[in-house]
């Protein structure tokens, strides 16, 4: 990967709220409202301006990254977007000489802002401000699926299921269909709507969402910002800008539990093992619950375990290492704070890397490595070592806006060369403001950079 100099200065930023905010929130409909949209178009991914085709209201309306119909994108002469060069061709040397990294292709529609990815097999799926969800397989579009209303804010995928949250505070369910499988049909929506029904006849399932305005609690009034599975449990976690955590049950649908989390908007939940769920705001802090039963053990409770940090700066992503030994937050200073578990279930603070000039937009954690994506177009690489110590592995570059969500998959493809011992490779999918998903191969192995006397990687600051 390209590694630039210098990057590690990060500038104090204000709070994060107005962008977070700025996108206008529908409230509760029937559940009648989508249509199940297909298109099969087995072409290659184009290529072309990032003109803005959406009628929505986006962070990117007034943005210097969109482009007018008129303007030609910096984007049409770049080397990045050749499907199958290598990020570092540039330099003209072969790939062989590098453990494995490259840029591995480009993914264009002209649908809106990418603002959720989810990775299951071959398939790979994009949310938007378009109100569409894009399936890709092997660097082809495939096929996709629409709702009629609510932008695409978080995608996630489990037992042949994907529930996609929305702008307008719903979460929908969709099914691949087993006759055809380029067909998606949504099979629900959380709260069901005999749920919502149910608890809105009592009055004590009513809360207040604002001055002379009840809603009932079982469903989101504002946007679902994050979504996180505990898959042993088979607990889908929802985060909102409405300030609160909802847990439903993934095999009927119900609502659980619902947690006034914050003060503010709730923007990442992560869970871990234990029965733990982190959760981060734009309070500017993270909350750390823990999950007990209640005397039946019928029904899970969520109680606050812990907060972690309390900051001026809004949380904007946080991730769980794999082991989950290791709980990182990204803020919208530019600032990834970390904490490491010790045996006995507490956490300390392990220090702050310092590697990005903008907000931190999304995080994503695989083997020993941390991707952080930011307002600053970057991707920074972390890698952690034995002792925990992190340093920045490479910096991915290429997008011409803000990066706003990212998604790791292992490399199941067999190398030309035997692998050299830790050297894991990932596939990283990252999603950006500028409408377009890169697509990378990784490896945990760092590049010797001595080699290029024009490269240097950032200090580790804690």
């Amino acid at each position: 990967m390209l590694v630039e100099r210098n990057i590690h200065n990060a500038l104090h930023r204000p709070k994060f709220g107005a962008l977070l905010h700025s996108e206008a929130t529908s409230h509760y409909t029937s559940n009648n409202d989508d249509d199940n949209f297909q298109q099969n178009r087995h072409s290659n991914a184009s290529h072309r301006n990032y003109t803005d085709s959406s009628d929505n209201a986006s962070p990117c309306t007034m943005s210097p990254w969109s482009y007018p119909p008129d303007s030609s994108s910096p984007l049409n002469k770049s080397p990045w977007l050749l499907a199958t060069s290598p990020a570092i061709n540039l330099f003209q040397h072969h790939q062989d000489d590098l453990p494995g990294n490259s840029l591995i292709g480009s993914l264009v529609r002209e649908e809106g802002h990418i603002y959720s990815l989810a990775v299951s097999g071959d398939l790979l799926y994009t949310g938007s401000d378009s109100k569409n969800i894009r399936v890709w397989k092997h660097l082809k579009d495939y096929t996709g699926f629409k709702s009629r209303s609510g932008l695409v804010k978080t995608i996630i995928i489990s037992g042949g299921k994907i529930f996609t949250g929305h702008q307008d505070g719903k979460i929908r369910v969709w099914k691949v269909s087993s006759k055809d499988p380029t067909k998606h049909k949504r099979v629900g929506s959380l709260p069901t709507f005999k749920q919502y029904v149910k608890s809105s006849v009592n009055p004590r399932n009513y809360v207040e969402v604002r001055r002379n305005r009840n809603a009932v609690k079982v469903k989101h009034f504002d946007a679902v910002s994050c979504l996180s599975l505990d898959n042993e449990e088979g607990l889908l976690y929802s985060g909102s800008w409405d300030k609160t955590l909802k847990v439903w049950r993934v095999a009927d649908y119900k609502c659980l539990d619902s947690i006034n989390a914050h003060d503010d908007a709730v923007n990442a939940v992560v869970t871990a093992s234990g029965g733990y769920v982190f959760t981060g705001s734009a309070d500017g802090t993270v909350k750390v619950w823990r999950r007990v039963s209640d005397e039946k053990g019928k029904k899970p409770k969520h109680v606050l375990d812990r907060i972690l940090l309390r900051q001026e700066n809004a949380v904007t992503a946080l991730a769980v290492n794999r082991t989950a030994t290791v709980v990182y937050c990204g803020s919208s200073d530019g600032m990834v704070n970390f904490w490491e578990r010790d045996e006995k279930g507490g956490f300390s603070h392990g220090g702050v890397l310092r590697g990005h000039k903008q907000a931190v937009l999304c995080l994503a954690a695989a083997g020993n490595l941390l991707f952080s994506g930011s307002a600053d177009k970057n991707v920074c690489v972390w890698k952690r070592d034995e002792n925990g110590f992190h340093a920045c592995h490479s910096v991915l570059t290429g997008h011409m806006g803000p990066v706003k969500c990212i998604a790791v998959e292992e490399d199941r493809a067999q190398p030309e060369k035997p692998r050299q011992k830790g050297d894991q490779r990932w596939i990283v999918y990252t999603g950006s403001l500028d409408k377009s998903v890169k697509v990378w191969r990784v490896s945990e192995h760092a590049p010797d950079l001595s080699m290029f006397e024009t490269w240097a990687t950032p200090n580790h600051t804690t």
